[in-house]
Parts: C-alpha cells; structure tokens; sequence
C-alpha cells in the first residue's frame, strides 16, 4: 500500500517521532504527508542540544541515538513550568492527605493528596513563559501548540512543505517575526504548499480508491457511424497492427471530462458495437439490449434518453440539450409590385414629408415676394413657382435663385432635411429590392400532412416512430445518414423525390445549421420531447448517480463550452418567426428631430421678418387717426406687402441698369430694362398699358414709389365716402 494510487497521511503522534525511527523504516516510508508542531530553532534550544547530548553520552556511553525529540522539549520546559509554579505558591504546606477514591487504583492505593494541589494546579494554568519549545502555555491542562508544520518524507529524510494553524490556514513560509506570510485570508488551497511527492514517486495526486473490476477494466459499448456521418459527435477508428479500437468525437470529449471531475479513477476501454466488416452489428436499441444482457458495463455515445430504453437500463444526466424539432428551408418572401417604391416609407412620414415641403415653399414665398421678381407675378404664378421651388429641393434642381439671407438660412437648413431624407430613402428601398427577405418555407406540421409532403429522418433513430405517431405515411418518409445527403434532399424537394422538412434530435440540427448557413435553412417548432443525449448504464448501477454529478459539474463550467468549439461551428440564427431582413420601414420617429429643427428655423425667420416688416411701417398701424379702423390698416399692411420694396437693394441695382440703358451709349438691348421689372419672369405677359401713364396701380396691383402716401389716400376718400 506504499505504491502509487495510496496516499498516506499521518498525525503529530507519528510525526514527532520521524527522527527516532530507524533507517530501513524512513526509507519504506516516502511519500508520507505529515503534521507536527513546530519548534522555532533558537540559539536557546542549539545551546540546550550540546549540553543534554553531552550529558546523554556520559551517562550513556553505550546508546548511539542521541537524538532529541519533542518530547524531551517539552518534558524540560514542563519542569520548567511546574518550578515557576511551586516559586508562586511557595513550600510551606507540603503534606499529604488520605486518599479516600472509591475507584480501584492497583499500585496507588497509599498516594496521598497534596494539601495545596489545588493552587499548584491553578498557578501551573497561568504560567506562560518562552521555552525551548516556543510559546509555553496550559489551557484546560493541555499544552497549546499555535503553529504545524507540515512535512514529507523523502528517501530517508524529510522535506517541509508548509505551515498551519487554526486560524490562517496554510501557508509555504513564515515571515521574519515567525507569523503566517498570509495574515489576513485563510487558505486551505494546496497552491500554498511546496510540491509533495506522493508514494510510488509521483507528484500528481491520486483519486485514492477504485471501482473493483475483478483486474479487468470496464467494457464501454460505443456505437460506430458509417462514412463520414456525424463524425463529431463519434467517431471510431480501428488499428489492424495494434488490433485496438480508438474513440472521437463530441461524446467521448464530454465522457473523458467527466471522467476527470470524479474523486476516482475509472479503468475502462471502448468496444465497439460492430460486426466483422467493422459497420455497425445494428440499431442503438439493440446496442441497449446488448447492455441489458451484459456484454457492456456502460454504453457511451449519441445515444437519446428515452422512455422504452430505460425501462431496461439506466441512465444519467443528459449532457446535451434534448427535444425533437424540425428544421425547413428558407424562401424569398420580396413582392413584387408596382407600388413598391412607397414601401421605404411609412405613410406619416409620406405625410409629413409632404406638408413639409408645402410649408417651406410658403416661409421662402414670403420673405422673397417683395424683393425678388422669381417670387412675383399672377397668384397661380405665384404659388407654382413656390411649389415648384420647395419641391425641386429634393433634387436640387431647383433654378430660381432666393436673395433674402433669412431665406437663404430657411433652405440651407431644409436641405440638410432633404439630404438625410432622400439619401435614407434611398437606402432602404435599395435593400427592398435588392436583399432577400426569408422566412421558413413550411411553418406548421399540419401543413405537412395536408400538403402529403415527404419528410426526412436519421436513418436508424428513434424519430420514424415519432413520424409515425403524427399521421405520415411510409411513403413520405425519406431517410439519410449525413448532413450532405439532406441538403441534397431540401434542394429535390417532394416533387422530385425529396423532401420539403426534416424532424431531428436539436444537437443534431444545430450542426446541420452550422454546415449551412442559417439564410438558407431554420429550425421551427414543435419540438417534441426526448431526453438529449446520455450514458447509459445496467440498472442499479452504482455510477449513474456520480457521473451525473460529474456531467452538472462540466456542463455549468466553462470545460463544456471549449468541447463544443472544438468539434462545431457557431450557428447564431435568428428566431423562425422572424423575417431575416435587412431592411424595415422608416417611420417619422426616426426624423420628427429633422423636421422639428427645419420648422423652428422656419417659424424663427418668420418672425424676424414680420417684426421688421411692421417696425418699417409702423406709421401705419400707430396712426391716430380715428377715421380709420384697425381692419383698414391690416388691409393696407397687405397691400404694402403684396407690392415690391423698392428699397430692396435688388431692385436699386435694376433702376440702375434701367439708367445706364437709358445713356447714349446703350445699345438697347438689356434684358433688365423696366418692364421686366413689371413682368415677372416666365409669365410671358404683355406689358401692363397702365405702366405708360401716370397710373398708380400697375396690372399686377404694384404701386408706384409713392405708394404708402397713395394707399392712404385712397382709404380716406373710401372712409369720407361712407
């Protein structure tokens, strides 16, 4: 029992008697962990040593061993002790009584009981001095010891590998004061120990006993996969040399991670459940019934927890996730239609959208109308125009030019606006006509049998009897052995021979998805109940209950995530349920900001310009003339504001030109002159007969430069006449 697999831990009544042992007895002892008090060497105790050892070979001249042990420390510094004690109590009384016990003392019948016994026992519990052994203190009538040390035997000799004590735990070293170097945590880790080597010369710590298997290891049944088909889950391979059978894959990853969380070893070897061609000898309900008979200690594989299988064997914890689903291709669900292009947009935003470019094209109306000929002309004129501007923004293509800066402030901001909105739109119906938008070609297995639609399976699983259950005829189950040969299936179809669905095991279909991408097939509901995959074991075995302890220890972990990344790829799909599309509908809660900003800049030079406007003429409606009501004077406002202000600088530089037409040297020819002035560009209009006379009303209602003094002439005679 000294060799490797034991582990050997003895206590201070052993350890403390390590240097008295002989030679022989050491050396048959490696590997042995033990704990004793430790003794801090002092030049005290060094000096002690050389007397006693001198003294010892005086009086025993014929001993060799002359080592001393703890207890002959501890036996001084209790003598030691016990002389403190009598000094404090003194020697005067030191008579004897009677013993009067009832109990049967062979030898000590005639001992007396010391008269102060009892102060001597009291001053020996408060005695505390430092010894040879350290700290020398008595509570309770025992010695109390605050520091072990923790060695190991090697050769004949010992290591220490650590300290303890009650209320730090373990620690490598002492600091120069002799305390624990880890003063403030407590540790029970073995990393704060020095390396141990264990018996049978090894440094890994063994799992210190196992199953009893009668000298033979255990017989693991293992299923074997044709081909190429799902080779990650399992794979087994045969050595025609060695005549040995090796097992891969998912599984056995998962079992040997299992394996290693147990508290211990578990001697086994894979056989496989193969006939002489080394395919498969038959079904995985037969692989169980082989267990059930006896062949195999335990069968390790994909193999699904089911009612009908247990009933004969026992199973653990699954260490997959279970349930039956169903896995469809993906169709292109875009229409087709000649409204499309208002898809982009939500029909708020169309609205607001479209009452935005009304209102802009009004704001620029107004503050360009008096001071710019693009603006003027006959009311219909007046309002294409505006439209026609504000709208043509969209794609700047707009050709009048604005010359108020409070105007040229309104359509920078607006075409900001335009920018964002067009290049959105444009986006999106881009992506609407051009990315696919899928969603599962088949969401509902009544759809299946209605339609008498082929289904696929796993050939050999558990799944056809499923099928089964839910009504499909024999005829529409296909079956398949790979990944690849379902894709071919999906792409024949039922018409072709193939198959429009396939019902398998969510592991299963998760690797599926994984080879193809997710665009192209999804998985969809139901799922149907099934265990997930599990090892199977005879019944009343007792390893069902610790591997499934051990399959929650490396599931929960992060051991379990490193296995899946090995073996498949990431499959990340979206839910069947939704549409995988890369576009939606853009709604006026991602813009109302835009146009909140354009309708403040918009309604700001608003009122900059009828502030000006009524301070410029506020003669008018401050007159005090009482012949002339509040409606008459809003009435002139909208007259004065209908004319052009010809002390626009617009204007002052078109009377300028009309001037220098006017010179000799004009060759007369200036489109500027004053009757295109009076027209308004594009009208084509005829020149208004009026404008060759003294009139003060132009044919488009403009007043001459005196045109304030007239209107309010105008209303007087009007109010004189009523």
């Amino acid at each position: 029992m000294m060799s490797q697999g034991y582990v050997w831990i003895v206590t201070d009544s052993m350890t403390n008697l390590f240097n008295s042992l002989d030679v022989k007895v050491r050396e048959s002892m490696e590997g042995v962990l033990g704990v004793r008090t430790y003794i801090p060497e002092t030049k005290k105790l060094d000096d002690f040593r050389v007397r006693w050892k001198r003294k010892f070979i005086s009086d025993n001249p014929t001993l060799v061993d002359t080592n001393l042990n703890i207890f002959g420390i501890w036996a001084y510094d209790a003598t030691i002790a016990l002389a403190m004690a009598i000094e404090k109590v003194g020697i005067g009384n030191t008579k004897f009584g009677n013993n009067e016990s009832n109990y049967y003392m062979p030898n000590f019948e005639k001992f007396g009981i010391a008269q102060n016994g009892e102060k001597l026992s009291e001053a020996l519990s408060n005695t505390s001095f430092n010894g040879l052994s350290g700290d020398f203190k008595v509570v309770g009538g025992k010695l109390q010891a605050s520091i072990f040390e923790i060695v190991n035997v090697i050769g004949n000799g010992e290591k220490r590998v650590g300290f303890w004590t009650p209320d730090r735990g373990l620690a490598k070293k002492l600091d120069t004061k002799g305390l624990m170097s880890n003063q403030n945590i407590y540790s029970s880790s073995k990393n704060d120990l020095g390396s141990i080597i264990w018996p049978g010369d090894v440094y890994s710590i063994s799992k210190g006993w196992q199953i009893p298997t009668i000298g033979k290891k255990l017989q693991i049944g293992v299923p074997v996969k044709s081909g190429d088909n799902y080779t990650e889950f399992l794979k087994v391979t045969f050595d025609n040399n060695t005549n040995k059978t090796y097992a891969t894959g998912f599984c056995i990853d998962v079992f040997k991670a299992v394996l290693d969380v147990l508290p211990y070893d578990l001697p086994y070897e894979f056989v496989p459940f193969a006939n002489h061609e080394h395919e498969m000898a038959g079904t995985y309900d037969e692989l169980i019934s082989q267990l059930f008979h006896g062949e195999y200690d335990a069968v390790v594989g994909d193999v699904t927890i089911i009612a009908n299988r247990s009933e004969y064997v026992d199973f653990t914890m699954p260490y997959t996730e279970s349930g039956v689903t169903m896995v469809v291709s993906m169709k292109d669900n875009r229409k087709k239609y000649a409204w499309a292009f208002l898809k982009p947009l939500t029909w708020h935003l169309w609205v607001t959208s479209a009452c935005s470019f009304v209102f802009i094209g009004f704001v620029v109306w107004v503050l360009e109308h008096r001071i710019n000929n693009d603006f003027r002309g006959p009311p219909s004129h007046q309002i294409g125009t505006s439209l026609w501007f504000s709208f043509s923004t969209m794609v700047y293509a707009h050709r009048e030019k604005v010359v108020s800066n409070l105007a040229r402030f309104v359509v920078v901001v607006w075409l900001f606006v335009v920018l964002i909105l067009v290049q959105s739109y444009t986006a999106s119906l881009t992506s609407l006509l051009t990315v696919e938008q899928l969603k599962p070609s088949v969401t509902d297995v009544h759809q299946l049998l209605k339609n008498k639609m082929n289904v696929g399976y796993l050939k050999g699983s558990f799944v056809h009897e499923i099928l089964k259950n839910l009504g499909f005829q024999e005829f529409q189950l296909k079956t398949y052995e790979s990944p690849e040969e379902c894709n071919e299936l999906f792409i024949k179809g039922s018409l072709n021979g193939g198959i429009d669905a396939a019902f398998d095991e969510v592991p299963y279909v998760k690797h599926f998805l994984g080879t193809y991408t997710c665009s192209k097939y999804v998985m969809v509901e139901p799922r149907f109940k099934a265990g997930g995959f599990g090892y199977a074991f005879p019944k009343g075995s007792p390893l069902v209950a610790d591997i499934s302890r051990a399959i929650l220890n490396v599931t929960q972990g992060d051991k379990m995530k490193t296995i899946e990344n090995a073996w498949f790829k990431d499959a990340v799909c979206l839910d069947s349920n939704t549409e995988i599309s890369s576009n939606n509908n853009l709604g006026l809660e991602s813009f109302w900001g835009l146009f909140l900003i354009a309708g403040i800049a918009s309604i700001l030079a608003l009122l900059i310009f009828v502030v000006t406007f009524l301070y410029q003429h506020k003669h008018i409606w401050l007159n005090n003339d009482p012949n002339i009501s509040i409606w008459q004077r809003v009435c002139i406002l909208v007259r004065i504001f209908d004319q052009r202000d010809l002390d626009s600088h617009t204007f002052k530089k078109s009377e300028n030109k009309i001037k220098s037409s006017n010179s000799p040297h004009h060759d007369g020819d200036d489109d500027d002159d004053l009757g295109a002035v009076e027209a308004s560009p594009g009208t084509h209009c005829p020149p208004s007969p009026f404008s060759q006379t003294e009139s003060n009303v132009s044919i488009y209602g403009d007043f001459s430069p005196n045109t304030e003094k007239d209107v309010v002439q105008i209303t007087n005679q009007e109010a004189a006449s009523e």
